[in-house]
């Protein structure tokens, strides 16, 4: 198993253990307790099995003219002045769509670095009728679609989260907004997205309900422009018993990323595909979780990102481990506004040219 998260992309439908079960009643009862229009869940790739898996499909186009990316991204990821200036020059409009059983999805717009990307897509119900039924807003429960989401030009290693976002919940849409991270550049590409049937948690039942069978796929062009930003280069830092020599360190207005390598190749046991073991985990937190990751920006805010998903690639013949973690933000950064990145201790200033 050369990559440890390697499992992420082997979901292919829906399927809950009964630990799981029981987090996410509880985090839909947490939910119902403290609302807001922005909610990640706990498991994110319950929202959309298997995103970063390759498929072959073709979708159509949507006609007409498209909405601008600022006026997708900028509800999502901030409306200040500076950050639709970052969004007016990354975004890219997709416009790819398909229909069935009456739900239309559309892929609404995209932006990225060389490293990370976000697509937001739009699901209407084409009769106009409010989208979610009463007593299913996201604030009551949580939505989930199986399928592959649209990241499918990624290769190489990859993470990502999912997420719905009900902005309006008397309207007949919803949107889900999809994060891509990789260790390989991302910037251009054909993404070939599949999802089947809407569903939702019942906190009561414990179960996944269907909510809106259908399958939807689309097929659209990725081609956006790279921002960011590239620091270090032979920096070390030592812990928990580790060399580590960075690599590169990226930061763009709406993601971060740090590839570093380590001085061991790590081995990992035989546990079953899908599955990790304790010690897995432990050597998980050893050459990646236990690596900090602080962003500070110029107002003194400190972001802490050491929780950031990433791959470990171990190289047996040379005896070395080759590490990424990296994130998108939850809201646009513009470098201006951003002061210094610290990786494992190593404090690099961002340049503001």
């Amino acid at each position: 198993m050369s990559d440890l998260f390697d499992y992420k992309k082997e979901m292919s439908e829906l399927r809950f253990t009964e630990i799981q079960k029981k987090a996410l009643a509880e985090a839909a009862a947490s939910a119902a307790r403290t609302p807001a229009k922005r909610r990640r869940p706990v498991f994110r790739t319950a929202l959309i099995a298997a995103a970063m898996a390759a498929v072959l499909v073709v979708g159509s186009s949507a006609a007409g003219i498209l909405p601008s990316p600022a006026e997708i991204f900028t509800p999502l990821f901030g409306g200040a002045a500076a950050q639709t200036e970052v969004i007016d020059k990354i975004g890219r409009p997709i416009g790819a769509s398909d229909t069935d059983n009456g739900i239309t999805i559309t892929a609404e717009a995209i932006m990225g670095d060389q490293y990370n990307a976000v697509i937001v897509y739009t699901l209407t119900r084409d009769d106009g009728e409010r989208f979610l039924p009463e007593g299913k807003g996201l604030d009551e429960t949580y939505l989930m679609m199986g399928g592959y989401g649209g990241a499918s030009w990624v290769k190489g290693g990859a993470h990502g989260g999912s997420w719905f976002v009900d902005e309006d919940p008397e309207d007949n849409q919803i949107q889900l907004v999809e994060t891509a991270s990789s260790n390989v550049a991302m910037t251009k590409g054909t993404a070939n997205a599949s999802f089947e049937d809407l569903q939702y948690w019942n906190a009561e039942t414990e179960q996944a309900e269907l909510l809106y069978p259908g399958k939807w796929k689309l097929r659209f062009e990725v081609d956006y422009e790279d921002c960011s930003v590239r620091l270090g280069g032979g920096e070390a830092f030592s812990q928990d018993g580790l060399n580590f020599t960075i690599d590169e360190i990226s930061v763009s207005p709406i993601a971060v990323r740090a590839a570093y390598t380590a001085d061991e190749a790590v081995v990992w046991s035989d546990a079953p595909s899908g599955r990790q073991s304790e010690e897995d985990a432990r050597q998980s937190q050893r050459y990646l979780e236990n690596v900090e990751v602080l962003l500070t920006k110029t107002d003194g805010t400190v972001l802490d990102l050491s929780n950031a998903g990433g791959s470990i690639s171990p190289d047996y013949d040379t005896g070395i481990s080759l590490c990424a973690k990296g994130q998108v933000l939850e809201e646009i950064i513009p470098l201006a506004e951003l002061q210094s990145i610290s990786v494992g201790g190593v404090v690099y200033e961002i340049p503001h040219n």
